[in-house]
């Protein structure tokens, strides 16, 4: 048997996940001594409401190690597997807990993936690893096809405002952007693990439409390009990319995902992105 494991960064609302039986981890938000999972205590609008209230930034935590030591109990017998796909360990510390866990289970065949990113790049990760567990494939098998989708992957942001990613301490080459170019929008992209600058425009307007410029001319048609689109607090305008996508690319629909409490931490509200994967090389 094969068990997929998984966590709120990667915006897979919790009843999808639960519906898939994918099992979901949450990550940990804290406004001053106050700490939510959110999965169950805290959910995206709620916590832009709290965001938008509150005097500080709030902090994120990775989940406890205690949090995975069920599964591993329950799934890490002989002959299973246990697939815990992880956000980019340059973004999170969730990779490192989920290892802390294995650490009390050493006869367990306990795979835990770094993918270099987080939201909807992420999801469509977990989703591909569930389906092909699903058809039968062996765990060398999927591992092997994880860690090339990882390195095809390739997403695309929009941000109002490099504020949240600077006091976050998540800008990583984009802090070339900042200073007094707070004003500027600039389109970000996560490369090797950490958010990196692609360029920048004046205004909000000619962002979006470069951002779909730059994957029109890069993703691949057809639905193995597995092409998505995520926001916080744009629930219109990630809409309609996604149905502006679906008709250029020819695909019968492009999901949707709801960037969770943890990536708006640190990227602020009304963050636009795009992920999909290139062609795998002949």
């Amino acid at each position: 048997m094969i068990k997929i494991v998984a966590d709120t960064t990667s915006g897979i609302p919790v009843a999808k996940a639960k519906e898939m039986d994918i099992a979901y981890i949450p990550q940990v938000i804290m406004f001053g001594e106050k700490s939510y999972f959110d999965d169950k205590d805290l959910d995206t609008d709620t916590f832009l409401k709290m965001l938008v209230e509150s005097s500080t930034l709030p902090q994120t935590a990775a989940p406890p190690p205690a949090l995975y030591n069920p599964i591993y109990e329950e799934f890490g017998g002989k002959g299973n597997t246990i697939f815990v796909i992880c956000p980019s360990t340059k973004q999170s510390g969730t990779a490192r807990s989920a290892t802390i866990a294995a650490q009390d289970f050493p006869d367990a065949d306990i795979r835990i993936i770094d993918t270099m990113v987080i939201g909807a790049g992420l999801a469509s990760l977990v989703i591909k690893a569930k389906e092909w567990a699903a058809m039968g494939w062996d765990a060398n098998t999927i591992e092997k096809e994880l860690i090339d989708l990882i390195h095809r992957e390739k997403n695309y942001f929009v941000v109002d405002t490099l504020e949240f990613l600077h006091k976050g301490g998540r800008i990583g080459g984009a802090k070339a952007l900042f200073g007094g170019l707070l004003q500027v929008k600039p389109i970000l992209g996560i490369r090797t693990g950490q958010a990196e600058p692609i360029e920048s425009q004046r205004t909000h307007r000619r962002a979006l439409q470069r951002l779909k410029e730059l994957v029109i001319s890069e993703c691949p048609k057809g639905e193995e390009s597995m092409l998505a689109v995520m926001h916080g607090d744009a629930e219109d305008v990630a809409n309609k990319l996604a149905e502006e996508f679906a008709a250029t690319f020819e695909l019968s629909s492009v999901p949707v995902y709801e960037l969770p409490p943890a990536f708006l931490v640190h990227a602020g509200p009304g963050v636009l992105g795009v992920s999909f994967f290139t062609q795998k090389a002949k």
